[in-house]
Protein backbone atom coordinates (compact mmCIF):
# COMPACT_ATOMS: atom_id res chain seq x y z
CA UNK A 1 0.00 0.00 0.00
CA UNK A 2 1.48 3.35 -0.90
CA UNK A 3 2.16 5.71 1.74
CA UNK A 4 3.38 9.49 1.66
CA UNK A 5 6.83 8.74 2.01
CA UNK A 6 6.98 6.65 -1.17
CA UNK A 7 5.51 9.59 -3.18
CA UNK A 8 8.38 11.76 -2.46
CA UNK A 9 7.34 13.25 0.53
CA UNK A 10 10.20 13.31 3.53
CA UNK A 11 9.69 11.44 6.24
CA UNK A 12 9.75 14.60 8.29
CA UNK A 13 6.57 15.95 7.07
CA UNK A 14 4.85 11.75 6.27
CA UNK A 15 5.12 11.80 10.10
CA UNK A 16 3.79 15.15 10.61
CA UNK A 17 0.81 13.69 8.39
CA UNK A 18 0.62 10.54 10.16
CA UNK A 19 0.16 12.14 13.48
CA UNK A 20 -2.64 13.68 12.11
CA UNK A 21 -4.20 10.38 11.41
CA UNK A 22 -3.46 10.69 7.65
CA UNK A 23 -1.03 7.79 6.73
CA UNK A 24 -2.92 6.60 3.53
CA UNK A 25 -3.11 9.33 0.54
CA UNK A 26 -6.42 9.66 -1.46
CA UNK A 27 -7.10 9.15 -5.05
CA UNK A 28 -6.23 12.45 -6.19
CA UNK A 29 -3.02 12.67 -3.95
CA UNK A 30 -1.34 9.85 -5.19
CA UNK A 31 -1.94 11.14 -9.04
CA UNK A 32 -1.01 14.48 -8.31
CA UNK A 33 1.75 14.68 -6.05
CA UNK A 34 4.58 12.90 -8.02
CA UNK A 35 3.64 14.89 -10.98
CA UNK A 36 4.03 18.13 -9.12
CA UNK A 37 6.65 16.62 -7.95
CA UNK A 38 8.11 16.30 -10.92
CA UNK A 39 7.72 20.31 -12.15
CA UNK A 40 4.48 19.38 -14.62
CA UNK A 41 2.05 21.64 -14.74
CA UNK A 42 -1.48 19.51 -14.00
CA UNK A 43 -5.02 20.40 -14.16
CA UNK A 44 -6.53 17.91 -11.42
CA UNK A 45 -10.30 17.61 -11.71
CA UNK A 46 -11.97 16.02 -8.53
CA UNK A 47 -15.05 16.16 -5.97
CA UNK A 48 -14.64 18.42 -3.04
CA UNK A 49 -13.58 16.64 0.05
CA UNK A 50 -11.05 14.02 -1.71
CA UNK A 51 -7.96 15.78 -0.30
CA UNK A 52 -7.30 18.62 -2.89
CA UNK A 53 -5.36 20.62 -0.73
CA UNK A 54 -2.63 18.57 0.41
CA UNK A 55 -2.31 17.24 -3.31
CA UNK A 56 -0.63 20.60 -4.16
CA UNK A 57 0.84 22.00 -0.52
CA UNK A 58 2.71 18.91 0.49
CA UNK A 59 4.91 18.94 -3.14
CA UNK A 60 5.86 22.69 -3.52
CA UNK A 61 6.50 22.87 1.05
CA UNK A 62 8.87 19.54 -0.42
CA UNK A 63 10.25 22.16 -3.61
CA UNK A 64 10.44 24.95 -1.28
CA UNK A 65 13.39 27.05 -0.65
CA UNK A 66 14.18 27.73 2.74
CA UNK A 67 15.24 30.98 3.72
CA UNK A 68 14.78 32.72 0.55
CA UNK A 69 13.02 35.76 1.26
CA UNK A 70 10.95 35.73 -2.29
CA UNK A 71 7.43 35.07 -2.45
CA UNK A 72 8.02 31.41 -4.00
CA UNK A 73 4.51 30.34 -4.17
CA UNK A 74 1.11 31.88 -4.61
CA UNK A 75 -2.53 29.95 -4.00
CA UNK A 76 -5.37 31.97 -5.50
CA UNK A 77 -8.87 30.79 -4.17
CA UNK A 78 -12.78 32.37 -4.52
CA UNK A 79 -13.21 32.81 -0.80
CA UNK A 80 -11.69 34.26 2.10
CA UNK A 81 -12.79 31.18 4.38
CA UNK A 82 -10.74 28.76 1.88
CA UNK A 83 -7.84 31.04 2.15
CA UNK A 84 -8.12 30.82 5.87
CA UNK A 85 -8.70 26.58 5.45
CA UNK A 86 -5.80 26.54 3.56
CA UNK A 87 -2.96 28.66 5.29
CA UNK A 88 -3.90 26.53 8.69
CA UNK A 89 -2.99 23.47 6.67
CA UNK A 90 0.21 24.55 5.94
CA UNK A 91 1.06 25.93 9.25
CA UNK A 92 0.37 22.91 11.12
CA UNK A 93 3.25 21.29 8.53
CA UNK A 94 5.23 24.25 8.73
CA UNK A 95 5.50 24.09 12.50
CA UNK A 96 8.92 24.71 14.10
CA UNK A 97 10.58 24.48 10.33
CA UNK A 98 12.76 27.22 9.60
CA UNK A 99 13.03 29.56 6.64
CA UNK A 100 9.65 29.37 5.73
CA UNK A 101 6.55 31.42 6.18
CA UNK A 102 2.88 31.65 4.61
CA UNK A 103 0.39 34.52 4.80
CA UNK A 104 -3.29 34.60 4.05
CA UNK A 105 -4.23 38.09 2.46
CA UNK A 106 -8.06 38.40 1.49
CA UNK A 107 -10.17 41.40 2.04
CA UNK A 108 -11.90 42.44 5.25
CA UNK A 109 -8.50 42.30 7.14
CA UNK A 110 -6.61 44.93 8.05
CA UNK A 111 -3.87 46.02 5.43
CA UNK A 112 -1.20 47.19 7.98
CA UNK A 113 -1.00 43.53 9.53
CA UNK A 114 -0.63 41.79 6.40
CA UNK A 115 2.04 44.64 5.09
CA UNK A 116 3.93 44.34 8.60
CA UNK A 117 3.69 40.43 8.03
CA UNK A 118 5.42 40.48 3.86
CA UNK A 119 8.09 42.62 5.39
CA UNK A 120 9.41 39.90 7.43
CA UNK A 121 9.55 37.98 4.27
CA UNK A 122 6.81 35.16 3.00
CA UNK A 123 7.41 32.64 1.12
CA UNK A 124 4.04 31.39 0.47
CA UNK A 125 0.85 33.76 0.08
CA UNK A 126 -2.50 32.31 -0.09
CA UNK A 127 -5.17 34.58 -1.36
CA UNK A 128 -8.34 35.97 -2.85
CA UNK A 129 -7.91 37.92 -6.27
CA UNK A 130 -9.17 41.46 -5.36
CA UNK A 131 -6.89 41.89 -2.31
CA UNK A 132 -4.51 40.02 -3.88
CA UNK A 133 -4.09 42.36 -7.01
CA UNK A 134 -4.60 45.22 -4.48
CA UNK A 135 -0.79 44.33 -2.87
CA UNK A 136 0.39 44.18 -6.34
CA UNK A 137 -0.54 47.38 -7.26
CA UNK A 138 0.89 48.62 -3.97
CA UNK A 139 4.17 46.85 -5.08
CA UNK A 140 3.64 45.31 -1.26
CA UNK A 141 3.99 41.71 -3.33
CA UNK A 142 6.34 40.98 -6.01
CA UNK A 143 5.35 37.70 -8.07
CA UNK A 144 8.61 38.30 -10.08
CA UNK A 145 10.67 35.44 -8.56
CA UNK A 146 7.39 32.85 -8.10
CA UNK A 147 8.15 29.74 -8.81
CA UNK A 148 4.38 27.71 -8.04
CA UNK A 149 0.74 29.06 -9.06
CA UNK A 150 -1.98 27.21 -7.82
CA UNK A 151 -5.44 28.07 -9.00
CA UNK A 152 -7.78 26.59 -6.12
CA UNK A 153 -11.70 26.01 -7.01
CA UNK A 154 -11.00 27.57 -10.64
CA UNK A 155 -14.24 27.00 -12.00
CA UNK A 156 -15.75 28.57 -9.13
CA UNK A 157 -13.90 31.37 -9.16
CA UNK A 158 -14.53 32.09 -12.98
CA UNK A 159 -18.18 31.68 -12.29
CA UNK A 160 -18.58 34.37 -9.67
CA UNK A 161 -16.63 36.38 -11.71
CA UNK A 162 -12.91 36.78 -11.43
CA UNK A 163 -11.64 36.15 -14.73
CA UNK A 164 -10.12 39.26 -15.07
CA UNK A 165 -8.56 39.76 -11.83
CA UNK A 166 -7.29 36.22 -12.17
CA UNK A 167 -5.65 36.89 -15.62
CA UNK A 168 -4.19 40.37 -13.92
CA UNK A 169 -2.35 38.16 -11.20
CA UNK A 170 -0.80 35.66 -14.12
CA UNK A 171 0.88 38.41 -16.24
CA UNK A 172 2.36 39.78 -12.47
CA UNK A 173 3.96 36.07 -12.61
CA UNK A 174 7.39 34.72 -14.72
CA UNK A 175 6.58 32.04 -17.64
CA UNK A 176 8.74 29.96 -15.90
CA UNK A 177 6.40 29.51 -13.17
CA UNK A 178 4.59 25.87 -12.39
CA UNK A 179 0.81 26.36 -13.28
CA UNK A 180 -2.14 23.78 -10.99
CA UNK A 181 -5.33 24.23 -11.51
CA UNK A 182 -7.57 22.26 -8.88
CA UNK A 183 -11.27 22.33 -9.54
CA UNK A 184 -14.66 20.22 -8.82
CA UNK A 185 -15.31 20.38 -12.49
CA UNK A 186 -13.48 21.88 -15.52
CA UNK A 187 -16.25 24.20 -17.75
CA UNK A 188 -15.24 25.64 -21.22
CA UNK A 189 -13.71 28.85 -19.59
CA UNK A 190 -10.96 26.76 -17.34
CA UNK A 191 -9.87 24.87 -20.17
CA UNK A 192 -9.64 27.67 -22.42
CA UNK A 193 -7.73 29.68 -18.97
CA UNK A 194 -6.04 26.98 -19.17
CA UNK A 195 -4.84 26.09 -22.49
CA UNK A 196 -3.56 30.19 -22.51
CA UNK A 197 -1.62 29.82 -19.35
CA UNK A 198 -0.15 26.62 -18.98
CA UNK A 199 2.40 24.40 -20.85
CA UNK A 200 1.95 21.12 -21.78
CA UNK A 201 0.05 20.32 -18.60
CA UNK A 202 -1.05 16.81 -17.13
CA UNK A 203 -4.85 15.74 -16.87
CA UNK A 204 -6.09 14.17 -13.48
CA UNK A 205 -9.53 13.27 -13.28
CA UNK A 206 -10.19 10.96 -10.44
CA UNK A 207 -13.96 10.56 -10.96
CA UNK A 208 -15.37 9.49 -14.51
CA UNK A 209 -18.98 11.81 -13.94
CA UNK A 210 -18.77 15.74 -12.31
CA UNK A 211 -21.63 14.73 -10.25
CA UNK A 212 -21.34 14.66 -6.21
CA UNK A 213 -20.14 11.97 -4.07
CA UNK A 214 -22.72 8.65 -4.19
CA UNK A 215 -22.10 8.92 -0.28
CA UNK A 216 -24.36 11.43 -0.21
CA UNK A 217 -28.30 10.54 -0.10
CA UNK A 218 -30.09 12.89 -2.68
CA UNK A 219 -33.85 14.17 -2.15
CA UNK A 220 -35.95 16.50 -3.72
CA UNK A 221 -39.00 17.53 -2.01
CA UNK A 222 -41.93 19.81 -4.14
CA UNK A 223 -43.25 22.41 -2.49
CA UNK A 224 -44.28 26.28 -2.90
CA UNK A 225 -42.48 29.42 -2.55
CA UNK A 226 -44.62 30.45 0.17
CA UNK A 227 -44.76 26.78 2.08
CA UNK A 228 -40.95 26.69 2.22
CA UNK A 229 -40.38 27.92 5.32
CA UNK A 230 -42.58 25.82 7.02
CA UNK A 231 -41.24 22.89 4.94
CA UNK A 232 -37.74 23.42 5.89
CA UNK A 233 -38.43 23.12 9.83
CA UNK A 234 -40.94 20.20 9.48
CA UNK A 235 -37.89 18.50 7.68
CA UNK A 236 -35.02 19.62 10.09
CA UNK A 237 -37.11 18.60 12.93
CA UNK A 238 -37.28 15.23 10.90
CA UNK A 239 -34.08 14.45 10.65
CA UNK A 240 -32.02 16.47 13.18
CA UNK A 241 -28.79 17.27 11.74
CA UNK A 242 -25.56 17.01 13.92
CA UNK A 243 -24.28 19.96 11.57
CA UNK A 244 -26.38 21.72 8.22
CA UNK A 245 -25.99 23.66 5.86
CA UNK A 246 -28.90 25.35 4.20
CA UNK A 247 -28.05 27.47 0.92
CA UNK A 248 -29.95 30.33 -0.37
CA UNK A 249 -29.30 32.25 -3.77
CA UNK A 250 -29.48 35.85 -2.14
CA UNK A 251 -27.95 37.64 0.91
CA UNK A 252 -31.63 39.03 1.38
CA UNK A 253 -33.27 35.47 1.59
CA UNK A 254 -30.84 34.08 3.73
CA UNK A 255 -31.16 36.75 6.36
CA UNK A 256 -35.00 36.70 6.32
CA UNK A 257 -34.28 32.55 6.78
CA UNK A 258 -31.89 32.84 9.12
CA UNK A 259 -34.67 35.21 11.28
CA UNK A 260 -37.76 32.79 10.80
CA UNK A 261 -35.53 29.69 11.80
CA UNK A 262 -34.10 31.53 15.18
CA UNK A 263 -37.65 32.87 16.00
CA UNK A 264 -38.38 29.04 16.06
CA UNK A 265 -35.62 28.52 18.14
CA UNK A 266 -32.91 26.79 16.15
CA UNK A 267 -29.82 27.65 17.11
CA UNK A 268 -28.42 28.89 13.73
CA UNK A 269 -26.69 31.98 12.09
CA UNK A 270 -25.61 33.17 8.49
CA UNK A 271 -23.08 33.21 6.50
CA UNK A 272 -22.86 36.26 3.66
CA UNK A 273 -21.21 38.69 2.18
CA UNK A 274 -22.21 41.48 3.79
CA UNK A 275 -20.97 40.27 6.69
CA UNK A 276 -17.55 41.91 8.14
CA UNK A 277 -14.65 39.49 8.02
CA UNK A 278 -14.61 39.79 12.51
CA UNK A 279 -18.09 38.50 11.95
CA UNK A 280 -17.98 35.60 9.35
CA UNK A 281 -15.07 34.28 11.03
CA UNK A 282 -16.87 34.31 14.43
CA UNK A 283 -19.67 32.80 12.77
CA UNK A 284 -17.17 29.53 11.27
CA UNK A 285 -15.77 29.34 14.57
CA UNK A 286 -19.35 28.73 16.57
CA UNK A 287 -20.26 25.73 13.59
CA UNK A 288 -16.91 24.39 13.43
CA UNK A 289 -17.39 24.25 17.22
CA UNK A 290 -21.01 23.05 16.85
CA UNK A 291 -21.97 25.58 19.47
CA UNK A 292 -24.97 26.61 15.94
CA UNK A 293 -26.33 23.93 14.57
CA UNK A 294 -27.42 24.71 11.62
CA UNK A 295 -25.80 27.86 9.01
CA UNK A 296 -28.03 29.42 6.71
CA UNK A 297 -25.22 30.76 3.76
CA UNK A 298 -25.08 32.11 0.36
CA UNK A 299 -23.19 29.82 -2.25
CA UNK A 300 -20.39 32.56 -2.55
CA UNK A 301 -19.60 32.80 1.32
CA UNK A 302 -19.61 29.34 1.93
CA UNK A 303 -17.46 27.88 -0.98
CA UNK A 304 -14.90 25.80 -0.34
CA UNK A 305 -16.07 25.10 3.62
CA UNK A 306 -14.38 22.26 5.39
CA UNK A 307 -16.18 21.59 8.27
CA UNK A 308 -16.24 17.98 9.98
CA UNK A 309 -19.78 16.81 11.36
CA UNK A 310 -21.78 18.64 8.59
CA UNK A 311 -24.35 15.31 7.76
CA UNK A 312 -26.77 17.73 6.01
CA UNK A 313 -27.22 20.42 2.99
CA UNK A 314 -30.99 21.71 2.40
CA UNK A 315 -30.93 23.66 -1.19
CA UNK A 316 -33.69 26.40 0.29
CA UNK A 317 -33.26 27.77 -3.09
CA UNK A 318 -32.62 25.40 -6.17
CA UNK A 319 -28.65 26.02 -7.21
CA UNK A 320 -28.49 28.02 -10.52
CA UNK A 321 -26.72 25.37 -12.35
CA UNK A 322 -25.36 21.64 -11.96
CA UNK A 323 -21.52 23.11 -10.73
CA UNK A 324 -23.01 25.04 -8.11
CA UNK A 325 -25.31 22.04 -7.27
CA UNK A 326 -22.53 20.10 -6.84
CA UNK A 327 -20.22 22.65 -4.71
CA UNK A 328 -23.16 22.77 -2.04
CA UNK A 329 -23.72 19.54 -1.54
CA UNK A 330 -20.06 18.63 -1.26
CA UNK A 331 -20.20 20.13 2.14
CA UNK A 332 -21.50 16.64 3.41
CA UNK A 333 -20.53 13.26 2.58
CA UNK A 334 -16.57 14.27 2.35
CA UNK A 335 -14.12 11.85 2.75
CA UNK A 336 -16.23 9.15 2.26
CA UNK A 337 -18.62 9.86 5.15
CA UNK A 338 -22.64 9.93 4.39
CA UNK A 339 -24.32 12.75 4.01
CA UNK A 340 -27.90 13.96 3.02
CA UNK A 341 -28.76 16.68 0.38
CA UNK A 342 -32.70 17.88 0.09
CA UNK A 343 -33.47 20.24 -2.43
CA UNK A 344 -36.63 22.05 -2.19
CA UNK A 345 -38.09 22.73 -5.34
CA UNK A 346 -41.25 24.12 -7.17
CA UNK A 347 -43.19 23.29 -9.80
CA UNK A 348 -41.23 26.42 -11.74
CA UNK A 349 -38.50 25.00 -10.67
CA UNK A 350 -38.63 21.30 -12.08
CA UNK A 351 -37.17 22.12 -15.50
CA UNK A 352 -33.88 23.31 -13.63
CA UNK A 353 -33.86 20.65 -11.63
CA UNK A 354 -34.37 17.88 -14.24
CA UNK A 355 -31.61 19.64 -16.43
CA UNK A 356 -29.63 19.44 -13.09
CA UNK A 357 -29.76 15.63 -13.12
CA UNK A 358 -29.31 15.44 -17.09
CA UNK A 359 -25.77 17.14 -16.36
CA UNK A 360 -24.88 14.66 -13.52
CA UNK A 361 -26.27 12.01 -15.22
CA UNK A 362 -27.84 12.06 -11.34
CA UNK A 363 -31.01 10.15 -10.42
CA UNK A 364 -32.66 12.96 -7.29
CA UNK A 365 -35.48 11.11 -5.47
CA UNK A 366 -38.82 13.38 -5.78
CA UNK A 367 -41.17 13.57 -2.99
CA UNK A 368 -43.97 15.62 -1.69
CA UNK A 369 -43.58 16.58 2.24
CA UNK A 370 -45.67 13.77 3.15
CA UNK A 371 -43.79 10.60 1.57
CA UNK A 372 -40.66 12.39 3.07
CA UNK A 373 -42.39 12.35 6.38
CA UNK A 374 -43.93 8.70 6.12
CA UNK A 375 -40.28 7.96 4.99
CA UNK A 376 -39.00 8.70 8.60
CA UNK A 377 -41.94 7.19 10.57
CA UNK A 378 -43.71 10.49 10.99
CA UNK A 379 -47.73 10.02 10.03
CA UNK A 380 -50.23 12.68 9.53
CA UNK A 381 -53.84 12.15 11.36
CA UNK A 382 -56.88 13.98 11.64
CA UNK A 383 -56.74 15.38 15.21
CA UNK A 384 -53.29 17.26 13.18
CA UNK A 385 -49.77 16.70 12.85
CA UNK A 386 -48.60 13.50 15.07
CA UNK A 387 -44.77 12.73 14.99
CA UNK A 388 -43.27 9.21 15.45
CA UNK A 389 -40.34 8.96 16.65
CA UNK A 390 -37.95 10.17 13.72
CA UNK A 391 -35.47 6.94 12.41
CA UNK A 392 -32.56 10.11 12.37
CA UNK A 393 -31.62 10.40 16.11
CA UNK A 394 -28.18 12.66 15.14
CA UNK A 395 -29.20 15.85 17.11
CA UNK A 396 -31.22 15.53 20.32
CA UNK A 397 -32.77 18.72 21.90
CA UNK A 398 -35.46 20.25 23.55
CA UNK A 399 -38.93 17.46 23.96
CA UNK A 400 -42.46 18.50 24.82
CA UNK A 401 -44.93 16.20 25.41
CA UNK A 402 -48.76 17.34 23.88
CA UNK A 403 -51.35 15.68 25.68
CA UNK A 404 -54.86 15.65 24.27
CA UNK A 405 -58.36 15.96 25.95
CA UNK A 406 -61.55 15.62 24.85
CA UNK A 407 -62.64 19.28 26.46
CA UNK A 408 -58.94 20.78 26.70
CA UNK A 409 -55.40 20.84 25.26
CA UNK A 410 -52.14 21.53 27.91
CA UNK A 411 -48.72 20.93 27.19
CA UNK A 412 -46.43 19.31 29.64
CA UNK A 413 -42.58 19.68 30.24
CA UNK A 414 -40.57 16.96 30.47
CA UNK A 415 -37.40 16.26 32.52
CA UNK A 416 -35.63 16.47 29.23
CA UNK A 417 -37.08 19.58 27.64
CA UNK A 418 -35.87 21.89 30.98
CA UNK A 419 -32.38 22.10 29.17
CA UNK A 420 -31.17 22.41 25.48
CA UNK A 421 -28.36 20.38 24.94
CA UNK A 422 -24.82 21.52 23.79
CA UNK A 423 -21.75 19.64 23.53
CA UNK A 424 -18.91 18.58 21.57
CA UNK A 425 -18.87 16.46 18.18
CA UNK A 426 -19.20 12.39 19.26
CA UNK A 427 -16.64 10.94 16.22
CA UNK A 428 -18.25 7.83 16.17
CA UNK A 429 -20.41 6.45 13.24
CA UNK A 430 -23.53 7.39 14.13
CA UNK A 431 -23.11 11.12 14.74
CA UNK A 432 -24.68 12.03 17.88
CA UNK A 433 -25.34 15.46 19.98
CA UNK A 434 -23.37 14.69 22.77
CA UNK A 435 -22.02 16.60 26.33
CA UNK A 436 -22.62 19.27 28.81
CA UNK A 437 -25.97 21.06 29.27
CA UNK A 438 -26.75 24.63 29.29
CA UNK A 439 -29.47 26.61 31.09
CA UNK A 440 -31.61 28.32 28.46
CA UNK A 441 -32.37 31.33 28.79
CA UNK A 442 -35.68 31.32 30.47
CA UNK A 443 -38.07 33.71 28.85
CA UNK A 444 -36.72 32.36 25.46
CA UNK A 445 -37.25 29.04 26.99
CA UNK A 446 -41.03 30.05 27.87
CA UNK A 447 -41.99 31.89 24.83
CA UNK A 448 -40.89 28.50 23.21
CA UNK A 449 -42.86 26.73 24.78
CA UNK A 450 -46.02 29.04 24.59
CA UNK A 451 -45.74 28.74 20.80
CA UNK A 452 -44.81 24.87 20.13
CA UNK A 453 -48.45 25.16 22.65
CA UNK A 454 -50.36 27.42 20.23
CA UNK A 455 -48.89 25.64 16.86
CA UNK A 456 -50.22 22.70 18.31
CA UNK A 457 -53.95 23.43 19.52
CA UNK A 458 -54.33 25.59 16.23
CA UNK A 459 -53.28 22.27 14.39
CA UNK A 460 -55.76 19.96 16.72
CA UNK A 461 -58.21 22.16 16.44
CA UNK A 462 -58.32 22.21 12.74
CA UNK A 463 -59.20 18.79 12.83
CA UNK A 464 -62.21 18.70 15.29
CA UNK A 465 -62.46 14.96 15.63
CA UNK A 466 -61.53 14.47 18.75
CA UNK A 467 -63.14 11.21 20.24
CA UNK A 468 -63.20 8.81 23.48
CA UNK A 469 -60.21 7.19 21.27
CA UNK A 470 -57.75 10.17 21.20
CA UNK A 471 -58.70 11.68 23.89
CA UNK A 472 -55.33 10.22 25.56
CA UNK A 473 -53.37 10.12 22.92
CA UNK A 474 -49.85 11.61 23.64
CA UNK A 475 -47.38 13.07 20.85
CA UNK A 476 -43.71 13.39 21.67
CA UNK A 477 -42.05 15.89 19.90
CA UNK A 478 -38.39 16.50 19.85
CA UNK A 479 -35.91 18.49 18.65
Amino acid sequence: MLDFLSLGISETTSNKLRQQGLSTPTPIQKQAIPMILDQKDVIAQAQTGTGKTLAFVLPILEKIRLNDSNVQALIVTPTRELALQITDEIEKLILEVEGVDVLAVYGGQDVEKQLKKLRRNVQIVVGTPGRLLDHIRRKTIDLSQLRFLVLDEADQMLHIGFLDEVEDIIRQTPKSRQTMLFSATIPAEVKKLARKHMRNAEYIQVEKTQGPAQTVEQIGIHTVDRAKQSTLIQLIEAHRPFLAIIFCRTKRRVSKLYGALKSNGFKCDELHGDLSQTKREQVMKRFRDADIQLLVATDVAARGLDVEGVTHVYNYDIPEDSESYVHRIGRTGRAGTTGMAVTLYTSEDRPELDKIEKELNVRIDKQNLGNAQKALGITKEKEGMSEAKPKRTNFKGRKSKISSGSNSRSTKRTDESKTTRTGKFNESKNKTWTGRKDSDDKSKSRNRRESMTTRTSNALEKGKVASTKSAGRKTNKGR
